[in-house]
Order: C-alpha cells, then structure tokens, then sequence
C-alpha cells in the first residue's frame, strides 16, 4: 500500500464540515481522469528503464510522445483532434515533467504557483493571485508529483516527515506539505525563479529602485561592505540580493550558504553550500551554522548567506567582525530597526550568554548598511529605505536614514496623483560615514552624491548612469 492510499484510508470520507471547502462550490472533474491514468501506465510499461536516462532528453521527449499517441490509437477512445492533442502534452507532460503544473512552470509570466488541493490551483502574476482552470486527478496523483520533486534533491516527504523544502533544477524555490499536517490534502507552493537571473538595470525598470541608488548600492558592494536586505516575504530580497552580488569583482573567492541553493550568481569563482536535513533516523542534519563555520575555513573574499533565520546569526556577526568584509545576507522584517531587532532574538535564541549590550556592539559593529524592501498592494517590489547603521549610543543602535520613498503628497481634492503609491527613492542630504571605508578599498563615490534631491517633473528621469556602479581610483 502506497502513502496515498494510506492517507486516504486514514481520513476516510470527509464530511463538508471537515474539508472546509463549501458545498455549494462543485468539485472539478476531469472527464478523462481514467484515460489519462491508463494511457500513462501503459507508457511507463513500455518505456520503461528508458525514462531514468537523463542523456538525450529531446530524443527521450519524442520516444515519450511516440509512445503516448499510439496508446491512444489503440484505446479506440472517440476524441477529436484538439482533445487527442491536448491528452498527448498532459500525458507527456505528467510522465516527463510535474503534470498539470508543467505549462504553468514554463510560462514567464507566473512568478509563483500554490496549489491548495488537488483541485485547487493558484498563481501570482504581476503582483496578483488567480486561480486557474487546472487540476490534479486526485490527491495521490498530487502526491506522486510532490515525491517527484523532493526526490531530485535528495529530500524526502512521507507520514514521518511530512513537510518539505526543496527545489526544481532551475532553482526555483518549493514547498510541500501533506496530511496528517495538511488537513484538505497535501499543498504544494512553488516560488518560480526566472531563467534569466534579474539584473539591477531590470529592477531599475521593474521600478523597485533608481538609477542612483543602484549606482549608489553598486559602489557599497565594491566597497566591501557588510550589507543586509530585509523585507516580508515574497518581497524581492533573494532576488536583489542575486543583483547586487553581480558586482562582486570576478577575482574574489566566493562562498554560499542556502538552505535550498537559490542564488544564480554569474562569477566563476564560487563554492556554493546547501543545509541538509536529518534522514529516516533523525541523524546527519547539516545545519546553515555548521556551514558558515566551515566556510570560515575555506579562505573566502565574501561570505552570502541567504538568509539568516536561527543560530547561525552569532557565526556570521562573528564572521563580519573578524576581518569578512563584503558579506551579504538576508532577513525577514518589516522595517531597518524591526531588522536589528530580529538579529538580536535569533543570537540569543542560540544560548548564547551575552548582555543585550554586547549583543547590540556586535550588530551595530558587523554591518554597514540596511536595505528595506516591501511589496505594495499593487503588487509591485519596491526598495523603501536604505539606512546606515551606525554606532551604539548608551542602549540604543543609532540608524541614518541616506535614501528614502515616501508616500506621495495628496492632492486639494484628497487623491493621489498618478495613482501612485510611493515617490522614488531620494537622498535625504546626508552624507554616511563609511565614505573612507570605501575609499580603503579602491572606490570613490563624489562628494556631491549626497545632497538632497528634489523633486523632478513627472516624466524626467535623472541622469545617472545605471551601469556605473562606483568609481575606482585612477
């Protein structure tokens, strides 16, 4: 007996009331549900070994192809063309790839795929979540495809350990939980990564910053700068994150540190770490701290952890402290201060005895600089803050603000114009106080930079080079 079959025999028929969908909302069926599951069998029957051959895949997608149209021919089932065609790309489709989701990972536009049940699936494109007319036959076939994808990365899902983070080949970020934790049947949540990584000239377009504080960002990541992103979830910060890594000079020594390896950096000289879980009998767990201790020891220019979330916080301040200059990480917060904040709970959720003060000294001392991110009801990402963070004064981590959206004026009439929801990020006027830290290491940022913009006519846009990331000593 299969883990689908236990599951369903455990739950046995579920009442509306348990369920928790409403009855009055029928339960989508597909009409080729048996077909489909035939035909599938009768090609893995013939295809066989054929299937775990991962050289040729354009060779084995056409034997697949071949193989699940003459099934059909000999089924003698009446369909018409645009039906054969459509069961012969979800047959293959479910054999090659990850089923009825497959289209939906192929298509650019969706940035992000939940599927709540097996008949419920959602995506989010620009910014917004529909449903879509997608469904898997039943909850073992939902099942089938979230072992699938585990498997490939050496995860695994069943009753003992029910829950999953993994990821697709292309890196794309997966989640999956399945009964007895999900209680209407396993959930599936894909964070899609686009093929082509985001450059920072793309989020100067998307408009999640301007052109001069990417320029501004470009120069504090040559600088060697400790820098960290915060923002909710699903904001963008792996994702700026990736852009910003882009002007790591090519001829440092790189280490990566992910619980699922999510970066797409583009240099060559990169060694990059993935946590591991425990297995069947709860040992041989890797955990992001052991990594980043490890990785102290491999001689690296710049430490990237993707994000910072437990215990390995106290090694990567201890890292920032003791000569790791340039590293980057992310966390979860809503604002710069709810940011050191966080930072101060999870290093003492480490056990470790140290005074609140010292804590705040080692916080304060390991990073440079502090990039806000949040993601509007429009659906668009948008940098809000960049701060510097400075010293401790008395209890306090003093924070200054250099660039800053703010919500736009409203009109006599009370309305926003332009429907817009945050100006640009402008510089406040003040200068920060790691000019020279820049200047140590060969960047130089004008001394003019800094002074306080004001506000351009709708439709300007200044001129500051996007490609320019800080300039170098002659």
């Amino acid at each position: 007996m299969g883990l689908s079959d236990r599951i369903a025999t455990q739950r046995g028929p579920a009442s509306e009331l348990e369920s928790g969908y409403d009855s009055t909302e029928p339960r989508r069926v597909d009409p080729y549900a048996e077909l489909k599951t035939a035909i599938h069998n009768a090609c893995i029957q013939q295809l066989g070994v054929e299937l775990l051959k991962r050289e040729g895949e354009e060779d084995l997608t056409e034997r697949v192809m071949r193989a699940v149209t003459e099934q059909l021919a000999l089924d003698r089932t009446p369909l018409t063309r645009e039906e054969r065609h459509r069961l012969v790309r979800e047959i293959a489709d479910d054999i090659l790839g990850y089923g009825p989701i497959e289209p939906l990972l192929q298509d650019d536009s969706v940035t992000e795929v939940m599927v709540n049940a097996s008949d419920r699936v959602y995506i989010e494109r620009a910014g917004k979540i529909e449903r879509v007319d997608i469904a898997f036959v039943d909850d073992a076939h939902l099942l089938r495809i979230i072992d699938k994808i585990v498997s490939q990365v050496g995860r695994r899902i069943d009753e003992s350990s029910p829950m999953v983070d993994a990821r697709l080949p292309d890196g794309s970020r997966v989640n999956a939980i399945i009964p007895p934790l999900a209680l209407k049947g396993p959930s599936l949540t894909i964070r899609k990564f686009s093929r082509d990584p985001y450059t920072m000239d793309d989020l100067i377009t998307f408009g999640t910053l301007t052109p001069k504080t990417a320029q501004f960002l470009g120069a504090c990541v040559r600088g060697k700068l400790n820098i960290l992103i915060s923002g909710g979830t699903g904001t963008g910060k792996t994702t700026t994150l990736n852009a910003m890594s882009a002007y790591i000079p090519g001829d440092e020594r790189i280490v990566t540190i992910e619980d699922a390896a999510e970066l797409q950096l583009q240099q060559e000289h990169i060694v990059s770490l993935e946590s591991r879980p425990p297995n069947i009998e709860g040992k041989g767990e890797v955990r992001i701290r052991e990594l980043v201790r490890n990785a102290l020891r491999m001689r690296p220019d710049r430490i990237i952890v993707g994000e910072v979330r437990g215990a390995e916080t106290v090694d990567m301040l201890q890292a920032m402290n003791t000569g790791h200059e340039g590293s980057l990480t992310t966390i979860h917060a809503n604002s710069p201060r709810d940011a050191l904040a966080r930072l101060e709970t999870l290093v003492m959720t480490a056990g470790v005895e140290l005074p609140l003060r010292a804590i705040r000294e080692q916080i304060s001392s390991a990073f440079d600089v502090l990039i806000q991110i949040a993601r509007l009801v429009d659906g668009s990402r948008r940098v809000t803050q960049i701060t510097e963070v400075l010293h401790l004064e008395g209890d306090l981590i003093t924070l200054q603000d250099i660039f800053v959206a703010r919500p736009p004026d409203e009109s006599s009439n009370g309305s926003r114009r332009g429907g817009e929801l945050l100006e640009p990020l402008r510089c406040v006027g003040l200068k920060p106080h790691f000019l020279e830290k820049l200047a140590t290491n060969n960047v130089l940022v004008a001394p003019n930079f800094f002074e306080s913009e004001q506000k351009l006519p709708a439709g300007v846009r200044p001129g500051f080079a996007a490609a320019a990331f800080g300039g170098k000593k002659g």
